[in-house]
């Protein structure tokens, strides 16, 4: 997925070729794994010819978003609190990390406040009485 997301569309040839010096695979293992990225919805492919041009279904943040979002649900009781508190108890993230966290979280909040309507967010009585 990596080679896919930072090269942009591939066929499996150019992906085999770009990780022999990481991890060696066969061509067949290499269009396995192509094929079962694709049944799980993480890749998709168009014919030119009779070759297969795979590219990323999704991007990085969104696939990442979700396979967070499976680990919560699976291994945190649905809390995404306590993944983070494990995180922090565990030192996988640090203070640096929390601090930019917190800045995130704020810089959110305050673009919500600005514009309601865009976060999703019902109007408030005063802006109903208008």
């Amino acid at each position: 997925m990596d080679h896919v997301w930072s090269h942009g569309p591939c066929t499996a040839e150019a992906c085999r070729e770009a990780l022999a010096h990481s991890r060696p695979m066969k061509d067949s293992t290499i269009r396995t794994v192509l094929r079962r990225l694709e049944a799980k919805g993480y890749v998709i492919h168009e014919l030119e010819g009779r070759t297969f041009i795979y590219r990323a279904a999704e991007g990085r943040e969104n696939v990442a978003a979700r396979a967070v979002k499976h680990i919560i649900d699976r291994f945190c009781d649905g809390s995404a609190e306590q993944l983070v508190m494990g995180m922090v108890d565990s030192n996988v993230l640090g203070r640096k990390d929390l601090e930019r966290m917190a800045r995130k979280i704020a810089q959110s909040r305050d673009s919500q406040r600005k514009s309601p309507a865009k976060a999703g967010a019902r109007p408030s009585e005063k802006d109903n009485k208008r």
